[in-house]
C-alpha cells in the first residue's frame, strides 16, 4: 500500500451538487433558492445577529452595568505565596522576575502583593501595588517594599 493507490471507503464519498448548470440537469432555474426574497438574490449576506426580522436578543435585552475606563487590573500574589517561594528557592528579594520565573504572572501583568497568610522570611519585594496589612507585614518581618 502506497500513498498514491489509497482510497475512500466505498460510498463514504459522493460528488457536490453542480447548481445553474441549465434545465436538463434538475438544479437548473432558479438553482435550489427558491423564489423572490433576500435569500435567493446574489450577494446577500445576513448581518451578525439578525434573527429573521424577530427583535434581535441584543435589542430586546436592557442595557446595564458600568464600565471604568480607568479601572486598572492587577494580579493579586498573598504573603504566603511569597513566604512559599522564598524558602523553595532561597531568595532574599522577589521582583517580577522571579514571579514570572515561577509561573505565578506573566510577564505584562501588573502585581499587587496582599496580605493574607504570614511572611518570616526578610525579603525585598518589588511590586505595583501593595494592600497596607502586605506593606505592614513585609517591614514588620525586616524586609523592604519597592513599588515598580
Amino acid at each position: 500500500m502506497e500513498l498514491h493507490n489509497l482510497t475512500p471507503a466505498a460510498g463514504s464519498t459522493h460528488s457536490a451538487k453542480r447548481i445553474g448548470r441549465g434545465a436538463g440537469s434538475g438544479r437548473g432555474g432558479t438553482s435550489t433558492r427558491g423564489h423572490k426574497g433576500a435569500k435567493s438574490r446574489s450577494g446577500y449576506s445576513k448581518k451578525i445577529g439578525f434573527e429573521g426580522g424577530q427583535m434581535p436578543i441584543q435589542r430586546r435585552l436592557p442595557k446595564f452595568g458600568f464600565k471604568n475606563i480607568n479601572h486598572v487590573e492587577y494580579k493579586a500574589i498573598n504573603l504566603s505565596t511569597l513566604q512559599a517561594l522564598a524558602e523553595a528557592k532561597k531568595l532574599e528579594k522577589i521582583g517580577l522576575k522571579e514571579l514570572v520565573e515561577a509561573g505565578f504572572v506573566n510577564k505584562s501583568a501588573l502585581v499587587k502583593i496582599l496580605g493574607n497568610g504570614t511572611l518570616s522570611a526578610k525579603l525585598t519585594v518589588e511590586a505595583h501595588a501593595f494592600s497596607k496589612a502586605a506593606e505592614a507585614a513585609i517591614t514588620a518581618a525586616g524586609g523592604e517594599v519597592v513599588k515598580l
